[in-house]
């Protein structure tokens, strides 16, 4: 391994600072490499290479891999390009992966154009074009895939460009890039492209273990310098102090190549020389000021402050500007386009709206037209009624006066024309999610953010300093501005220094996701045996990562073991042995702890218990939770681990209740019958049941006679054994000699630091022992699953064969590839026709999120109901057997996506299948399009009976229709 550059380089060096003699070195090399393949390479470019790819370009040329580091928009992909054109000329394959399909779409129209459409294909889950091509684009998943399948495209392969190779701390995908970073052959060269990361030479470290010779090259140097700001009112204010660029504020490099660590970036700033615009902390001071003496309420007027307001603004106190203005004051200081990111998909659409509805135009006429022909083009098949349903004409309108939203909720056609007109310059203002920052190239002049910070999808959380700099890393494009601005809008209790801290940290650490799953397990027993596959696992990233982490924990025990020596030796009495009086303290304490959690776990079992035990129809009283009061059970939830039955309030409220919702067990306190033409999704319906619940309290009806369900809930007993044991170690506290020591306390005190760093250090050497072989005896977990399902077999001498249902396995690929295996197994297919397969096969792969998880719908057919009934038994007991084996659980199959897929497989007009849910035109291609992904590997499986591959087929060609179908290249 060699690191061409230094770790975070600034950029190249001026050649007037070279003496005569480097510089004439310098020419002979120039001359020298006009005869090479980068030389040629070169010469169709009609820009200078910068200094790092250049040196990427070299090491690639000389045979060995490379790993290039650099910010967004600094031209690492034309590393990639080189290695294509290497391939070209070799007469050898080039894979380039991406990870997601939209940049892979993107890639496949930049080298098409290129090199012409029949040297270049394009491989995604639901596209196959031009396969066997000498350069073929492909998302990462498709090439593990063919590693495993020992695809024939293999054949003559010589280099793979793996673009955002970032992307494998994904904590759901990132795996497939250690798969196939291990599995390809070693004569492959790999040119991984990565955005900043602060721990590059752990990577290229790895990396050239694995792969052999790997160069590292870091840069840190953007060819656009990059202006932060902070947006006050409808003033922008520089957040820096001073003339301060991206570049300027990077962090130093510490000795062993990592950037500096999280906990200083508040103080950098300062303490590099780089002051906070005082501006700035005026109006911090000033608004904090306002808002202590005056507390006004969002929007109100205090008393005039001291601080001095942007444009827009208020003495003492900001007022944001509104998003129109936002873009306004960045079109009047020549700041557009602009990228403003906004952490909702709905925010985006709103943004838009609210744009249009101010009357702001961003285009000229011609502009206009050129948009408006575009559009229309690219709509040109989607039938009118579609075009309703998709919003195309409010879209449309949008574009015509510069505007557009970008999210994943968003059809695939209408993104991929708004990157276009966006790069075109037609387009000036995007409103994006973060989604837009992960690889789709759409650099601009300007980026604002919003607000900073985020939901999570369980809480709002700060944005981290690695997320600031890929958001903000779009502004500035090469070869178009002289420089790119960044812009966070002021929002009340903002902190100027915050700001400056998350603009200066580069502390983005690239940590491995990898995990053995099923599929993975299996194809490399099958390919290699059980020790060898130990092996190749204990070669991944996370294992390397882990082995390193174990040199530093082991120099902490040391330490640790250091400090006990004088914490025993303080805590000596001459009474007797402190050390027994200290023990007995701590089981006393130890067993009052566990007395107090065996009691709350036995009430949370009961709770659980009767939870479970709830019937449709029961009305309960629900004491806490969002909305305390009574309700009617609609459904029970018999089969989850924690029950949250669906109910009904009497507001007419559907909900679900849960353990958190409850202080104890819980009981009807009356029943209902629920008419069987209730439907929860009518109004009416729930008015009618809300009214009889509210009849049968008033008249308080009993509970009908044997309906008490929960007679049992009194067992949560005292627990004898537990409190005998607390009182006779009362009785030996009081008996030890050491009781009566007047400096007891003090001994004690000591004690409690012994026993605290005792408990640390051994915390600290079982984390050496998990972290030692952890990803092994993980892949020997798994194959004791699957061995106990029948997938493998001993065959003696630790040797295990793969049956034929392991086999099948073999070729199913996803987050719940053992469950589908089931449910093939269990003939949960069986007796379905082509629509019901689809619906099926939706259950296998749809991802609600947590809010939209509601009632389990009934299912179209007699026969899709049973055959989902099967798939939820198994995964109910796959979730017990993943618990025992302490393995990460299989996600519960979602019911969400049944009815619309089964609507479209038997044609229903879009509007039709979307009517009644939240799922957006975008979010729906998507998902068919993963259904599609699923049936394609199931119609392939060797051995599948030949009735269930031709529904399959026949599936895929149901629901690749309308939309499904236009959402491919454009």
């Amino acid at each position: 391994m060699s690191s061409t550059t230094g770790p975070f380089s600034t950029g190249p060096v001026d050649p007037e600072e070279l003496s005569p003699a480097e510089r004439y070195r310098a020419s002979a090399e120039r001359r020298a490499e006009a005869a090479t393949y980068l030389g040629a390479f070169t010469r169709t470019l009609d820009f200078e290479l910068d200094d790092f790819q250049r040196q990427a370009c070299r090491s690639l040329q000389e045979g060995r891999g490379v790993l290039v580091a650099a910010p967004t928009g600094a031209g690492k992909t034309i590393v990639g390009e080189f290695a294509i054109y290497l391939a070209l000329q070799r007469g050898l394959k080039a894979f380039y992966t991406t990870p997601i399909k939209a940049l892979s779409n993107q890639k496949y129209s930049e080298l098409t154009a290129k090199y012409g459409a029949d040297n270049v294909g394009l491989l995604t889950g639901d596209t196959s074009i031009n396969g066997d091509a000498q350069v073929v684009v492909m998302t990462t998943e498709v090439l593990r895939n063919m590693l495993y399948a020992d695809s024939a495209t293999l054949d003559d392969l010589g280099y793979v460009v793996m673009d955002e190779v970032h992307y494998l701390a994904d904590r759901f995908r990132g795996a497939v890039w250690e798969e196939v970073i291990i599995h390809l052959p070693s004569e492959v060269q790999v040119a991984s492209l990565s955005a900043t990361v602060s721990n590059a030479e752990e990577f290229g470290a790895w990396l050239d273990t694995v792969r052999g010779d790997t160069d590292i090259i870091v840069s840190e140097h953007r060819p656009v310098p990059l202006w932060q700001h902070v947006m006050v009112g409808w003033q922008i204010m520089d957040l820096f102090a001073g003339e301060t660029t991206f570049d300027e504020i990077a962090p130093p490099v510490e000795e062993d190549g990592q950037t500096d660590t999280p906990g200083t970036s508040r103080e950098r700033a300062k303490g590099r020389g780089f002051d906070v615009n005082p501006d700035l902390l005026t109006v911090a001071r000033s608004e904090s000021q306002q808002s202590f003496r005056s507390r006004p309420g969002p929007g109100g007027r205090g008393r005039r402050g001291n601080g001095r307001p942007g444009r827009g603004g208020e003495p003492g106190g900001v007022r944001p500007a509104s998003r129109p203005q936002v873009i306004a004051s960045l079109d009047r200081m020549d700041l557009l386009p602009a990228i403003t990111f906004i952490f909702s998909r709905a925010g985006c659409e709103a943004a838009v709206a609210q744009c249009v509805s101010s009357g702001l135009w961003l285009t000229t006429e011609k502009e206009q037209r050129i948009i408006a022909q575009r559009v229309d083009e690219a709509a040109m098949d989607i039938p009118p009624d579609d075009l309703d349903v998709l919003g195309f004409w409010t879209w449309r309108d949008g574009l015509l006066r510069g505007f557009a939203a970008h999210h994943a909720g968003m059809l695939p056609t209408f993104k991929e024309v708004v990157e276009k007109l966006f790069a075109d310059g037609l387009v000036k203002a995007v409103f994006a999610t973060e989604t837009l920052a992960l690889g789709v190239n759409m650099p601009a002049r300007s980026v604002v953010l919003e607000k900073l910070d985020k939901f999570n999808g369980e809480a709002h959380v700060d944005i981290t300093a690695g997320e600031y700099t890929q958001l903000t890393g779009r502004a500035g494009r090469r070869g178009i501005d002289v420089e790119g601005h960044a812009v966070v809008l002021w929002q009340p209790g903002t902190d100027p220094t915050a700001v400056a801290g998350l603009a200066s940290r580069r502390t983005y650490p690239l940590n491995s996701s990898f995990r053995p799953t099923y599929n993975m397990s299996i194809n490399l027993l099958a390919q290699f045996g059980r020790a060898r596959a130990r092996e190749i696992l204990e070669s991944s990233f996370a294992q390397f990562q882990a082995d390193r982490s174990v040199v530093g924990l082991a120099r902490q025990v040391r330490s640790r073991e250091e400090s006990l020596a004088g914490y025993a030796k303080s805590m000596t009495c001459h009474l007797g042995d402190f050390t027994e009086y200290a023990r007995l303290r701590r089981e006393l304490s130890d067993a009052e702890n566990a007395t107090s959690k065996a009691k709350s776990r036995v009430r949370k079992s009961l709770s659980d218990d009767s939870l479970a035990r709830l019937l449709p129809g029961d009305v309960v009283n629900v004491p806490g939770g969002r909305a305390p009061g009574p309700a009617v059970v609609l459904s029970s939830d018999h089969s989850s681990r924690e029950p949250r039955p669906a109910v009904l309030t009497l507001d007419n409220q559907l909900r679900r209740i849960g353990i958190d919702d409850l202080e104890g067990p819980i009981a009807p306190v009356t029943r209902i019958r629920i008419p069987k033409s209730f439907n929860a999704k009518v109004p009416k319906s729930r008015r009618d049941l809300a009214s009889s619940a509210r009849n049968a309290l008033r008249e308080n009806r009993a509970p009908a006679p044997g309906q008490n369900r929960n007679h049992d809930f009194g067992r949560a007993a005292a627990l004898p054994n537990q409190e005998k044991r607390i009182a006779d170690l009362r009785r030996a506290l009081r008996a030890h000699p050491c009781h009566g020591c007047s400096e007891r306390e003090d001994h004690a005190r000591w004690s409690e630091r012994w026993w605290k760093l005792r408990r640390e250090t051994d915390g600290l050497v079982r984390q050496i022992q998990g972290r030692t072989n952890t990803i092994a005896k993980t892949f020997d977990r798994v194959c004791d699953v699957l061995s106990s399902y029948g997938y493998l077999e001993d065959a003696g001498d630790g040797r295990l064969n793969i049956s034929p249902d392991g086999q099948r396995l073999r070729r199913i690929y996803g987050e719940k590839d053992l469950l589908i295996s089931q449910s093939l197994r269990l003939g949960a297919f069986n007796d379905l026709d082509a629509a019901e397969v689809a619906a099926l096969a939706s259950v296998l792969v749809y991802q609600a999120k947590r809010e939209d998880r509601g009632l389990r719908p009934r299912m179209p057919s007699v026969s899709l109901e049973t055959s989902v009934d099967i798939v939820v038994r198994e995964w109910s007991v796959l979730e017990d057997v993943e618990e025992e084996n302490k393995l990460p659980l299989t996600g519960e199959p979602e019911l969400g996506l049944v009815w619309p897929l089964y609507k479209w497989a038997r044609g229903r007009h879009l509007q039709d299948v979307l009517s009644g849910t939240d799922l957006a035109a975008g979010d729906f291609v998507r998902w068919v399009k993963q259904v599609v992904d699923l049936l394609d590997q199931l119609a392939k499986i060797p051995g599948l009976d030949p009735r269930l591959a031709r529904l399959c087929a026949e599936a895929i060609n149901l629901i690749r229709r309308g939309v499904v179908a236009y959402s491919s290249v454009l």
